[in-house]
């Protein structure tokens, strides 16, 4: 039978078949999300984690964190290390740039041991027991996978029949929803098919989805590459940041959405001017730094890094936007840290997390020094969700370069980084806050 066209009121013409199939694809698509094999994708929390972290986490003692998951009872971290030491610092395991230990003992897992030659960058729970690994390495335990590799928990070898790889360059952030594993870095291609920066990617045997191309392009500045991306809770909004200014040839300046609820997915209405300024510096190709959506996807929370001098614009900044299908958006608050750089954000619902290297938050007119308002919050601080101002939670951390992972779990909140003081306790690299009231 033939489609017939309706018209409504001026400007309402749309396709009935249009709109049938719209509703079957968004039906099935939730009925995938619901499925038993769904990543997840936030943690909410009704009340803000303790200040004093645990004591079981192990010690990494050299390099630097950059990605936490949590894989049922165990925890895979990964970055650029060599060395990790049990939590009594009387054992020594030799480790490279990845590690996984027990969710509650910090006990290492001697069986998972994989050999990456490379940094990892990010990391994904995926189905069963085993965990997605992105990064800037050429393989994994000497078999071809290039930026990325799907590896059993239990033995840390590669899993068979996922045979995703990179004609080119690294992955920097991936994120999954089930059946759909996005990927987003500085490559130009995955298994031969050409992708410019971002991908889509059949979760269980890395196959490219040939639908999913957003065709980013004029990068601000240096190589073209996807710096972020971020997936809504029930995997209809993608939101990316990078160098691109442009996506499927309209601008979208080192942001922009992509509608996932559909298929083929397109490019979202939403978009903003907000990061259009230059208040970074030549060698920074992109501020961006972040991103994650709240646990009910309503909003999310991009932080951003930037330069020296204190510049207009939302450099060094947590900004928060709402997540409808419109263009111009405006953020609805921003959280500016006065001169430095913000790496991470995780979003619990009575909090929203942020890390880096900074000093102060609610810091708007500070320029490397506390202006009015501002307050100190040591690398690592929660703002309120509704305002952006700084909460009371202040535990601090050793600075550094700053605390490039957050990940909240069901009973707590991890953070990783490059330096061994967390809240004033000795914690390598690696520690949790628990929830108040679980065990410390």
């Amino acid at each position: 039978m033939g489609c017939q066209g309706h018209q409504g009121r001026p400007g309402r013409t749309r396709s009935l078949c249009t709109v049938a199939l719209s509703t079957l694809t968004l039906i099935a698509s939730a009925l995938f999300a619901g499925s038993a094999d769904a990543a997840p994708t936030g943690f909410p929390h009704s009340v803000v984690v303790s200040e004093r972290p645990v004591s079981w986490t192990p010690h990494i003692l050299d390099g630097t964190v950059k990605a936490i998951a949590q894989v049922g009872d165990v925890v895979i971290a990964g970055g650029k290390f060599t060395q990790v030491a049990d939590p009594n610092r009387q054992t020594t395991h030799a480790r490279q740039n990845i590690v996984a230990f027990e969710h509650g003992t910090g006990r290492i897992l001697t069986d998972f041991n994989p050999t990456i030659r490379g940094m990892v960058r990010t990391l994904a729970a995926g189905p069963g027991d085993t965990v997605y690994v992105g990064g800037t390495f050429t393989g994994v335990n000497g078999d071809g996978h290039r930026g990325i590799a799907r590896l059993s928990v239990a033995t840390g070898e590669p899993v068979p029949g996922f045979d995703a790889s990179l004609g080119s360059g690294s992955v920097y952030r991936l994120a999954r929803h089930g059946h759909r594993l996005y990927i987003g870095g500085s490559f130009g291609s995955v298994n031969r098919v050409s992708r410019a920066g971002l991908a889509q990617l059949n979760a269980y045997n890395g196959e490219v989805e040939q639908s999913f191309d957003m065709h980013l392009s004029h990068s601000r500045r240096g190589t073209l590459r996807v710096q972020e991306l971020a997936i809504s809770p029930g995997g209809t909004r993608l939101v990316i940041g990078g160098t691109f200014t442009r996506a499927r040839g309209q601008r979208r300046y080192q942001i922009a959405m992509v509608d996932t609820g559909v298929i083929p997915a397109r490019l979202s209405r939403w978009s903003t001017e907000g990061y259009a300024a230059r208040c970074d510096y030549s060698r920074m190709h992109t501020y961006i730094r972040q991103i994650d959506f709240s646990p009910d996807g309503s909003y999310f929370v991009v932080v951003t890094a930037g330069g020296p001098i204190l510049k207009r614009g939302l450099c060094k900044t947590a900004t928060r936007w709402e997540t409808g299908d419109y263009p111009n958006a405006r953020h609805t608050w921003a959280n500016h840290t006065g001169g430095d750089s913000l790496y991470s954000v995780e979003i619990t619902g009575s909090a929203v997390y942020v890390g880096g290297h900074q000093r102060w938050m609610n810091n708007a007119m500070g320029n490397s020094e506390p202006g009015p308002g501002a307050v100190k919050r040591k690398g690592i601080a929660a703002l309120d969700p509704n305002s952006g101002k700084a909460l009371p939670w202040n535990p601090g951390r050793a600075r550094g370069h700053g605390a490039e992972a957050l990940t909240a779990t069901a009973d707590g909140l991890f953070v990783g980084s490059d330096t061994s003081r967390l809240a004033g306790y000795k914690r390598g690299r690696i520690g949790m806050f628990p929830l108040k009231g679980r065990t410390e």
